[in-house]
């Protein structure tokens, strides 16, 4: 299979769904084997396993998966802190070079890759190649920039021709990873491939929801060249294993995705006796701005796909837009026509739009959301119920929902639901729009549908958000790819700064040293 699916591919070859019918046909096959832990390539002692049960069918139990203990997680980290100089020591261009490796294992196994993820946490085969496709490329990006930049070292200018002076930016130690279930693979890879290629060590915490795409990630890059003691898997409880990562002195720094809640909680708990760096990403609650001036066919393609791709469990889903008065009616009758073309159900058949909810208890925040969307006057204008059908009976399935809010001010409009649930307002211009968007704690992704180049630039000027899209009808606000869509929050999105697929990502895995050499002709000394 030559060709290559991104996040805004929506139709394949046969040869493809040929070829991916045959590795879910594999995986299934190999359902209930158990995987084990690697602290330092060792599994745990405890002998504890969990199942893990695929979302499209909860009588399928894909894997079962070792859960470390606290003490395990601690002996993970003592074990990468050990392994930590002999990593950095390594140098740039061998770490470069393996991780490069581990780039082309991925692309090599895409196929099992993604129909592992199918089946543990229920996206469709596009919606998984892409992603595999993604981890794959973040691994290339980041390595890049490594090269690019000569290993961040660099000299600077002399107070007098004896002195030589330069800057050099090293790793921190061993880092703690926690990845989320939305994007088992790429959001793993983007965290720890920034990590890794700067010279720092990495605990590993998948998902509870996602261990097994957690783990196949870790052997690719295990059997590329990265030592089992350099990266650790370490499944377990949030409360247990992640607490253990959290709290450990050799912990040097943080990776999270997740949660706004368990965001701010490392934040605010992670650092003890001195600063240490924390990067973290949490959540959305992505706005869509459609104005007079835009392409209504456009937008409601855009909007739709950005809605409801994935359930909607992705940090950068389209929740609400504000469509301004007068295309409101032609708009809603577009998005409304596109939203219930969506097929829903197995993401195993090739025509399925929308998968299950990765769990029960997603249905009933489902239920629940619809419920107060009722009690405040909201209007369901399609979706709005769980679907247990024959086909669908077993499995964690919701059709996609569209509302009218009568209530702008409705505190709705700044919840993260993490669901297939999009609100629509009415406003008068795009100021208003701008205004209303800006009121949500989040500000990750935005979306801007105008044909006037002035309504862009002030979209830019006015919006708070780190990643715009206008007029992008492949999705009105995902759809990030390495290299070309940095991708980072603002407010209670993330942490500032440099944003992850971007040119300046590596930066927050590195701290800077100033070398000053006198009494050498040739002063600086090797920098790894």
């Amino acid at each position: 299979m030559s060709e290559k699916i991104t996040y805004t591919t929506t139709a394949s070859s046969e040869d493809f769904h040929r070829e991916f019918e045959a590795a879910a046909a594999a995986v299934r096959a190999d359902f209930g084997r158990l995987v084990r832990n690697s602290i330092g390539g060792e599994p745990s002692a405890g002998g504890r396993a969990r199942e893990v049960r695929s979302p499209i069918d909860v009588r399928q139990v894909v894997g079962r998966v070792e859960q470390a203990s606290a003490e395990e997680a601690a002996r993970a980290v003592e074990r990468a802190h050990a392994a930590f100089p002999r990593w950095r020591d390594l140098g740039w261009e061998r770490r470069v070079e393996i991780l490069r490796r581990a780039a082309e294992l991925i692309a090599e196994r895409r196929l099992r890759l993604a129909a592992v993820m199918t089946w543990e946490v229920g996206k469709t085969r596009l919606e998984a190649m892409g992603e595999v496709e993604e981890s794959a490329d973040l691994l290339r990006y980041y390595c890049a920039s490594m090269e690019e930049h000569r290993g961040f070292r660099r000299p600077l200018r002399r107070m007098h021709s004896a002195e030589s002076t330069e800057s050099v930016l090293l790793p921190y130690g061993v880092f703690g990873v926690i990845a989320p279930f939305n994007f088992p693979s790429a959001l793993a890879t983007g965290m720890m491939a920034g990590a890794l290629v700067a010279g720092n060590t990495v605990v590993f915490k998948p998902s509870n929801e996602a261990p097994l795409c957690g783990f196949e990630l870790c052997q690719a890059l295990w059997d590329a060249g990265v030592p089992r003691d350099v990266l650790h898997f370490v499944a377990g409880a949030g409360s247990e294993v992640g607490e253990a990562i959290l709290h450990h002195r050799r912990t040097a720094g943080m990776a999270f995705t997740g949660s706004y809640d368990i965001g701010m909680r490392i934040f605010r708990n992670f650092s003890d006796e001195y600063p240490k760096p924390v990067v973290i990403e949490m959540g959305g609650k992505n706005p869509t701005i459609v104005t007079a001036n835009a392409d209504l066919e456009a937008a409601a393609e855009a909007v739709a796909r950005s809605a409801f791709g994935f359930g909607g469990q992705k940090c950068s889903a389209c929740s609400r837009v504000y469509v301004v008065d007068e295309v409101a009616e032609r708009f809603t009758e577009l998005l409304l026509e596109r939203t219930r073309a969506l097929r829903v159900g197995s993401p195993l058949d090739r025509t399925t739009y929308v998968g299950p909810l990765i769990d029960a208890a997603k249905v009933d925040d489902y239920q629940d959301y619809l419920e107060r969307i009722r009690e405040e006057g909201g209007e369901v204008l399609c979706g709005g119920e769980a679907l247990r059908d024959a086909d669908l009976a077993h499995g964690h399935f919701v059709a996609p929902t569209v509302v009218r809010m009568a209530d702008r001010d409705s505190e709705l409009f700044a919840e993260e639901m993490f669901l297939p649930i999009l609100l629509l307002a009415k406003v008068r211009d795009l100021d208003e729009a701008l205004e209303f968007a800006n009121r949500a704690p989040y500000g990750l992704t935005a979306g801007l549908f105008s044909r006037d180049r002035d309504e862009v630039e002030r979209f830019f000027a006015g919006i708070e958000s780190g990643v715009l899209y206008v007029n992008r009808r492949s999705g009105a606000t995902t759809g990030a790819w390495p290299g070309i869509n940095p991708f980072g929050g603002w407010k209670a999105s993330g942490s500032t700064g440099p944003a992850a697929l971007g040119p300046y990502y590596l930066l927050k895995f590195l701290r800077e040293q100033s070398r000053t050499v006198n009494g050498f002709e040739d002063a600086a000394p090797d920098a790894r």
